[in-house]
């Protein structure tokens, strides 16, 4: 069984919904996470190219283990549209442990 600090949340953001569930799709079928929650109409502003921009986006917080990191890297990089994709990894403190036994069972961990 997996302990809380061997598990990651990694945050993405992407342009639309279809984009989101593909790379959602991948990452599980490869198993590289156990779980994708998908959070639509996000509001992002942010600094690009020295001007301010702002866009409708979907925020993806995925659930894996650390030692599937750099493959889900990997993966959103070359499926992502855009140039500089957000990837973003939170360690996890703590979590009951049924859920991230099935979180490590899920990825093959």
């Amino acid at each position: 069984m997996k302990s809380a600090r061997q598990c990651s949340l990694v945050l993405v953001t992407a342009p639309d919904l279809k984009t989101a569930r593909e790379i959602a799709r991948a990452a599980l079928k490869e198993r590289l996470i156990a779980c994708a929650n998908l959070v639509p109409r996000v509001e992002s502003h942010y600094r690009w190219k020295g001007k301010i921009e702002s866009a409708a986006e979907v925020l993806m917080v995925l659930k894996t283990t650390r030692g599937k990191l750099a493959q889900l890297e990997k993966l959103i990089l070359a499926r992502h549209p855009y140039d500089t994709p957000e990837f973003v990894v939170l360690p996890l403190q703590a979590g009951t442990a049924r859920y991230l036994a099935w979180l490590a069972r899920s990825v093959g961990d």
